[in-house]
């Protein structure tokens, strides 16, 4: 199967230099390669990396990826994962990154497959998702992790305090915070960035020694911290995120260099908690 003028535009426009990008250069510029050969080649390099890197789901199969149209009729996408290990994937952006995150945070994925698949269980699928399972989707889509050794910096987040977590703060950055990007609508939004775009931080409390490991080491530190809570945290809502518009993270975006970059209130904004 060849690959569709709007597809191959897409995989190409991938700029593995981005910081929201970079973290997944190195599988993902073998996947891209593989994206803008055919939908075939890509499931096959997907798949020998999940054979080598002995990846599982929610409930312990052994991951694969298959095409879309192999889902078979009726069957729930996160059931039929954590029931056989296999990831249904169309040959687009979307499904790209998702499956990317299944080797960058493989513990964070199966955790959500685990507590989704737990609810379609208990309430089957029905028309709405209900509370947890939308808090699930949306950290899956969108979620930012902010990882942080200073309190006051995650009560900033919090409390839409930009001046302090942005601006004066902003020497804490690398040092005391910082982001990991992990959801994957996000990350497709990202490939034409936009001053709006916004993520949704998890807040991540971590050591100071964070900051003094190797990124491999800060990545699976997370990936353990953020799956155990999701698997322990019963009452899992949307207010337990934070918004976090992606480009007014420092270092990332050569405009928010000048303070004024964030006055724009429209993206800045004051946020429900100071209301």
């Amino acid at each position: 199967m060849q690959v569709h003028e709007a597809d191959q535009a897409g995989f190409a426009g991938i700029d593995w230099s981005k910081p929201w990008f970079a973290q997944f250069a190195g599988r993902g510029g073998r996947w891209q390669q593989a994206a803008l050969t055919s939908y075939a080649a890509l499931l096959a390099q997907m798949n020998a990396d999940a054979r080598e890197m002995r990846r599982t789901t929610g409930r312990g199969q052994r991951l694969a990826f298959i095409a879309q149209d192999d889902l078979p009729p009726g069957a729930a996408y996160e059931a039929h994962i954590a029931s056989t290990g296999c990831v249904p994937t169309r040959h687009n952006l979307h499904d790209f990154f998702n499956g990317s995150m299944w080797f960058a945070f493989p513990r964070i994925k199966a955790a959500l497959n685990a507590r989704q698949s737990a609810a379609i269980d208990v309430l089957g699928v029905g028309p709405t998702r209900g509370g947890v399972r939308d808090t699930l989707t949306l950290f899956d889509e969108n979620a930012l992790l902010f990882a942080c050794a200073d309190p006051a910096l995650s009560a900033a987040l919090r409390g839409f305090d930009w001046q302090t977590l942005l601006v004066t703060g902003r020497g804490a950055w690398g040092t005391q915070c910082e982001v990991r990007c992990f959801g994957h609508a996000l990350l497709e939004k990202l490939i034409a960035p936009f001053k709006a775009c916004t993520g949704h931080a998890w807040v991540v409390e971590v050591p100071p020694a964070y900051f003094d490991w190797d990124a491999a080491t800060r990545d699976a530190w997370l990936d353990e911290a953020v799956s155990a809570a999701l698997l322990n945290t019963e009452a899992l809502t949307s207010r337990m995120f934070a918004p976090l518009p992606v480009l007014g993270i420092p270092g990332w975006w050569p405009e928010n260099e000048s303070p004024s970059f964030y006055d724009d209130a429209a993206v800045f904004r004051t946020g429900r908690r100071t209301r």
